[in-house]
């Protein structure tokens, strides 16, 4: 078959592709360049700089797969291309190492003052006494999200005699104490640890989780390094406590825009250093993405699966008809069943009971791993690696099937459990396309999973609806609907209230507040 080669990748994943096929190297094409001669190619790779729009899909009548030797897929229009039924596959993991070594000497030129010791004497000064710095040997590091990245910190800040505290809400504390990780709450790791490293995806819960209350925990002698994402970090609350020397220093790789503004206020604060998103930047790392990225071309080109692909999984038309109305039920399924389990994950089961049952089911279960992983992971969750980030991760997936109609003609129940519990949450599909969430543990429930979900369990006592809204209100959160079910406990009931935008820390804590009313919870969709 055809390959056609758009942007300059390392040479060791052309030779993989020309083993069986035929390849071209064009790069520099433009749209239209492209849109001339992609009709006569199986696969296309390509890094960031080629543009992969809707209109060469349309002329691609032979392209069976693209593949982008990176991470990151935004130059690919990756809607057309699966309406198209064409593999889109990246390569998350070759650059693995490279971030993870990476992290490791940010820090370590962070605890010695490296760069600013090497403009010192670039200026032909000698000034050892100005650059004092300290030890990584018995310091505490507070890694912050425990995926392959985090882990392979910690595992060489173990060598290095540190004590590694870890934070990820996903991760149980066994999978965590199996690395050598000892698991701990936010508030733990910022007033004890002297490293705090983030290796976080950027995600509603997770932006701007480093800002001025959080410094305003951690210890002035607290270092700071972010290869992650840069607007997990609020950049000047950042700015502000390095200026004032509420916090010792800090090490970035990763801004809110790159390239970096030129108003950005880290480039004016004291104590930090800087390198332009270097984090995958090694020789090894390139030769890595491009192997990755080969060796899954040609899965695809075989007619197999690639463990890569960030879009659906081959399955036959017939099948893949009948349950795409269910993908999205499925998914947030799994996104509000995750986000009710206190701890890690350590099961998933997912059963279907009536005519959707005949089928195969394996992507729809992989849309309900989709939605538990997705808030816990900085890799991208597809419907073709799910199942193998969900076994990286210790996760026990368990699937079950019964023609069994019970109450609807079709019903998916997923529960998911961990040490600490299980919640179940049961959904159906009102018509053809309406989803709905029909049952939440033990409670009868008719939910459409959309956007923000308030749960607020409360004493069934006159006005608590009044309270909690009139809260609400005031805060400009408007509520788009609102039932209530009664909890197994005698005088009790659930309020469960769909809201457009999520409610901030602070309207939590006013609602919590009311007399009468527990701890509220809240679902993003």
């Amino acid at each position: 078959m055809k390959i056609l080669i758009a942007d300059p990748v390392a040479q060791e994943g052309i030779d993989i592709l020309k083993l069986d096929h035929q390849v071209d190297i064009k790069t520099k094409q433009t749209e239209e360049q492209l849109m001339e001669i992609i009709g006569d190619y199986d696969a296309l790779v390509v890094r960031s700089e080629t543009k992969v729009t809707k209109n060469i899909i349309d002329k691609a009548d032979k392209l069976k797969a693209i593949g982008r030797a990176g991470v990151g897929i935004d130059n690919i229009d990756v809607e057309a291309a699966t309406q198209k039924g064409i593999v889109v596959l990246n390569a998350p993991e070759g650059n693995t190492i490279a971030a993870t070594e990476h992290t490791m000497a940010m820090m370590l030129a962070l605890a010695r003052n490296i760069p600013q010791a090497y403009m010192s004497m670039k200026q032909g000064k000698w000034e050892r006494s100005k650059f004092v710095g300290v030890e990584l040997r018995g310091k505490t590091i507070g890694i912050l999200g425990l995926g392959r990245i985090g882990r392979g910190v910690a595992k060489r800040a173990a060598a290095m005699e540190m004590k590694i505290l870890g934070y990820d809400p996903y991760v149980t504390e066994e999978q965590a104490r199996l690395v050598g990780i000892r698991k701990a709450q936010l508030a733990e790791i910022f007033s004890e640890s002297d490293f705090i490293t983030l290796h976080l995806p950027q995600t509603p819960d997770t932006k701007g989780m480093l800002n001025k209350a959080a410094f305003e925990k951690m210890k002035p002698t607290a270092r700071i390094v972010n290869c992650a994402r840069g607007g997990v970090v609020n950049e000047a609350d950042l700015a502000a406590a390095l200026n004032s020397g509420m916090i010792a220093g800090a090490a970035v790789d990763v801004f809110s825009k790159e390239p970096i503004a030129a108003d950005n206020p880290l480039l004016s604060a004291e104590r930090i250093l800087f390198t332009p998103h270097l984090g995958a930047s090694t020789e090894e790392a390139q030769v890595g993405v491009a192997v990755d990225v080969a060796r899954g071309i040609i899965q695809v080109l075989k007619g197999k699966t690639a463990q890569t692909a960030v879009n659906m999984a081959m399955v036959s038309s017939a099948t893949l008809e009948a349950i795409k109305p269910y993908f999205n039920l499925a998914e947030k399924m799994g996104t509000l069943a995750v986000q009710l389990l206190q701890g890690g994950v350590e099961e998933i089961q997912v059963e279907y009971n009536g005519e959707v049952s005949g089928y195969d089911l394996r992507l729809l279960t992989a849309a309900v791993i989709k939605g538990v992983l997705a808030p816990m992971t900085e890799q991208s969750v597809n419907f073709v690696n799910a199942y193998h980030l969900a076994k990286d991760r210790g996760i026990h997936v368990r699937e079950i099937k019964s023609e069994d109609k019970k109450e609807f003609a079709n019903l998916i129940t997923v529960t998911v459990g961990s040490t600490d519990g299980r919640h179940l949450v049961a959904g159906t599909l009102l018509g053809d396309r309406d989803a709905r969430i029909v049952r939440m543990d033990n409670y009868r429930v008719d939910i459409a999973p959309k956007k923000v979900l308030l749960i607020c369990p409360h004493v069934n006592r006159p006005g608590m609806i009044g309270k909690v809204a009139t809260i609400l209100g005031k805060n400009k959160i408007n509520i788009g609907g609102m039932q209530l079910e009664q909890m197994a406990q005698p005088g009790n009931n659930i309020m469960l209230i769909a809201l457009e935008v999520e409610p901030g820390s602070a309207v939590l804590e006013q609602i919590a507040a009311i007399d009468g009313v527990a701890q509220p919870t809240v679902v993003t969709f």
